[in-house]
């Protein structure tokens, strides 16, 4: 017996593994020698291809195709019907399967509903991206970013509270919702205390 729920509308292709505890709800595709990890959720209308990685407590809302080349770690949020690509420049007459490019969202980063991420690029870990918002670049850690094409406005914390710090510059700054400091120096964002 299976240690997760599939709704029967799903397909689980052969070769694809699914961990304990996720739960794939209706009409989800999960395409062969795929990997989704524990504790996931795959909402209606996901689609999985072929050879994607996607880690623990992930949860993917409605209607996002996550597609070959795209990994997604731990703990990564995706909003409904946002979108992920794998080739810069497709066209219909012309077939560039050779020409995926891999495009990685680090731990913890949350992705904003009907955000465009083009492929290639590298979501930093607990970034935030806001909805309708177009990544073309690299996403730094705990960035919070937004418009068309996507710029830095902020930082975040792990929690997804804005923290009271300029773009660029220095400083430090704790969440207002866990009390967690953090200290920005570079361009660049860590955290600097421990959760209790």
């Amino acid at each position: 017996m299976a240690k997760y729920f599939v709704h029967p509308t799903a397909v689980i292709d052969e070769g694809a593994r699914i961990g304990a505890g996720s739960k794939v709800w209706h009409f989800v595709h999960v395409s062969t020698d795929s990997q989704v990890g524990i504790d996931c959720t795959l909402g209606q209308n996901v689609y999985v291809g072929n050879q994607v990685v996607i880690g623990d407590r992930v949860r993917i809302q409605n209607n996002v195709s996550v597609f070959e080349g795209v990994v997604l770690e731990s703990e990564v949020f995706c909003g409904p019907s946002m979108v992920f690509t794998n080739v810069l420049n497709p066209r219909a007459a012309l077939e560039k399967k050779d020409q995926f490019l891999e495009t990685r969202v680090k731990r913890g980063a949350s992705l904003g509903a009907n955000c465009t991420i083009i492929c290639g690029v590298t979501i930093g870990k607990f970034a935030f991206v806001g909805a309708g918002a177009v990544v073309t670049k690299n996403v730094p850690d705990y960035a919070l970013m937004v418009g068309v094409p996507a710029t830095q406005v902020g930082w975040v914390s792990e929690y997804g509270e804005r923290l009271d710090l300029p773009v660029d510059g220095q400083g430090t700054a704790a969440c207002s919702h866990t009390g967690l400091e953090y200290i920005l120096s570079d361009r660049v964002l860590k955290r600097i205390s421990e959760p209790n």
